[in-house]
């Protein structure tokens, strides 16, 4: 076995992992998160905000190194094309931390995959309403039904990434 086999190898069954290629992998995840926000931005910031993107917080659950460059993904996301100002930005950035730390929590402690989509669809249902109350002049109690109802198809779509790329990189 020659070397860049051996290092494969390691890569797709989940050992030993340099920083280096952490870095590599965290790059590319925030680059897709942030072409994502931006290709699907017409729906992503709407009522419903269905933002395709957080699906990739269920990343965590197969890389929990990826926690933070998920929540700052989301940071930068808000930054370029969010408009609501400091608040929506750190508020976004915890959001993603706090996503995807539940999300590798229920990895860890083996819970079914489906679980999974809770956080996706609850973490930003319902945190992200308590700024954008104060800062949009809408009830909580519609901005988290109506942001909660978005997260959904997220929630479910990240599930099915990390279904269908598990065996293939771990």
């Amino acid at each position: 076995m020659n070397k860049y086999s051996k290092s494969r190898q390691q890569i797709f069954s989940g050992k030993e992992i340099s920083s280096t290629q952490k870095l590599t992998i965290s790059g590319i995840t925030m680059a897709l998160y942030v072409v994502l926000m931006f290709f699907t931005q017409g729906f992503a910031f709407g009522q419903f905000q269905i933002r395709i993107a957080t699906s990739l917080y269920a990343l965590s659950a197969i890389y929990p190194f990826l926690i933070v460059p998920l929540g700052l993904s989301n940071l930068l996301s808000n930054m370029i094309m969010g408009g609501l100002g400091l608040p929506d930005i750190v508020g976004g950035f915890m959001v993603g931390i706090i996503t995807t730390s539940l999300i590798y929590l229920i990895k860890k402690y083996r819970f079914n995959d489906w679980f999974m989509a809770l956080p996706i669809i609850l973490g930003p249902g319902l945190i992200v309403p308590i700024w954008l109350t104060y800062l949009i002049n809408v009830p909580y109690t519609l901005l988290a039904f109506s942001i909660t109802i978005g997260q959904i198809i997220p929630g479910v779509v990240g599930v099915v990434l990390v279904k269908q790329l598990r065996d293939k990189i771990k």
